[in-house]
């Protein structure tokens, strides 16, 4: 950058709506990529900014008292504007709408994320949580050292996580999920039937076709009649972005309220970008628009955005989405995306520890689940990433290294 491109950076103001990962990572990126400018990062909770992940592991169970980001945001130049709530935006004035009054910007990012899904009728029941923040898990924290009875809706990702935490730290856990078998709306029922065994295996009661009639204090009413106790309920059914905030600002949003952003993480009016769970994207690797709500999309995409800013000419935006769980003493990765159609080959036995499934098109790898099998997972999104064709005999072989599947 030149000595005159500096100084015109250095006049210019960039906020960042949203202090999670994806919030923080594009002011670093911005920094490191050589924005001279005004930086101000704005979120709505009063907390230092803080990584999200440990919250459903060592922070509930006070292993933890926090997991502030490891940023020193002076040094950096970064100005908080914590505990303030963002109201709306006014792309033809450059200006942001907050509680505290007007913010001026000349290039915006848009970072706040998703937020859960509640449970019709559950607001206001005493008991009943969600698990998104560190005061949410701060809550929790005496629920689990108290041993509760605890009922959990919804056997996705985050419930799974949350039923390992409670029983690892004594409670008499119940799963309730409307589908048919956990982490529905993910997998495919072949390849999610194993785990349906996990939960009994860690003395969590599963109850799968199990709608939720009604929460009361102390209590769970399914459908069916069936009451469960419950000192505590944990609700997690999903998330959605965090988007109701920009009615009428013109930008254009998507199917599920996401901001649609272009391969370059652009909204749709100029000087607007981006990023994270709140954002979609257009993927040339597998011809559709991706939403993806994992910590790994959060911590790649700033990268685009801060180099789009500071007028680099960055590669389109297509990463392999990847994610991880810890679960019933369990690690699981997923990398990639999959679709019905695809060919589903097994690696190794799913009733034993370690193993994994991939999904191939036409040959070439497309995405890939490992449990307990982490350099399959190393391997196969570097497969993914390349394009390359497999061999399905030598994949469907676990003692048979990844790589070595590949067509040469």
């Amino acid at each position: 950058m030149s000595e005159e491109q500096k100084r015109v950076e250095s006049g210019r103001r960039v906020v960042i709506v949203g202090a999670g990962m994806a919030g923080v990572q594009s002011a670093v990126a911005l920094r490191e990529q050589g924005f001279a400018g005004t930086l101000t990062l704005i979120g709505a909770e009063p907390h230092q900014p803080y990584d999200r992940p440990p919250l459903s592991k060592a922070v509930l169970l006070g292993k933890a008292e926090g997991s502030a980001f490891d940023i020193d945001f002076d040094a950096l130049g970064v100005e908080l504007r914590l505990g303030v709530d963002v109201t709306g935006v006014r792309p033809a004035d450059h200006e942001l709408d907050t509680e505290a009054g007007p913010v001026a910007y000349d290039s915006l990012v848009l970072a706040t994320g998703a937020e859960p899904i509640r449970l019709p009728g559950s607001d206001g029941v005493p008991g009943v949580h969600l698990l998104r923040t560190l005061d949410d898990a701060e809550r929790l924290r005496p629920v689990l050292a108290e041993q509760h009875d605890v009922v959990v809706v919804g056997a996705g990702w985050i419930g799974a996580e949350f039923a390992t935490a409670a029983r690892d730290a004594g409670c008499s856990v119940t799963v309730v999920e409307a589908a048919d078998r956990p982490l529905a709306g993910a997998l495919p029922a072949e390849v999610a039937a194993p785990m349906t065994a996990w939960y009994a295996d860690a003395g969590v009661e599963l109850r799968t076709h199990a709608r939720v009639e009604r929460v009361e204090p102390g209590a769970v009413l399914l459908d069916d009649g069936t009451r469960l106790p419950a000192g505590a309920v944990v609700v997690g059914i999903g998330a959605r972005p965090a988007t109701a905030w920009l009615a009428g600002s013109g930008i254009a949003l998507g199917a599920h309220r996401e901001v649609l952003a272009d391969d370059h993480l652009r909204t749709s009016v100029p000087d607007v970008y981006a990023v994270g769970d709140c954002a979609s994207f257009p993927s040339r690797r597998y011809g559709e628009r991706l939403l993806v709500h994992h910590w790994d999309n959060a911590v790649q995409g700033p990268r685009t955005v801060a180099a789009a800013i500071v007028g680099e000419s960055p590669a389109a935006y297509d990463p392999v989405p990847y994610f991880w769980s810890e679960q019933f003493g369990r690690f699981v990765q997923y990398a990639g995306q999959h679709a019905p159609g695809d060919e589903l080959i097994w690696r190794g036995d799913p009733a034993t520890p370690a193993w994994s499934v991939c999904w191939l098109r036409d040959g070439a790898l497309r995405a890939l689940l490992a449990v307990g099998r982490p350099r399959d997972l190393a391997q196969g999104r570097k497969l993914i990433e390349s394009g390359a064709r497999l061999d399905p005999t030598l994949t469907a072989d676990p003692a048979t290294p990844l790589k070595r599947a590949a067509a040469s």
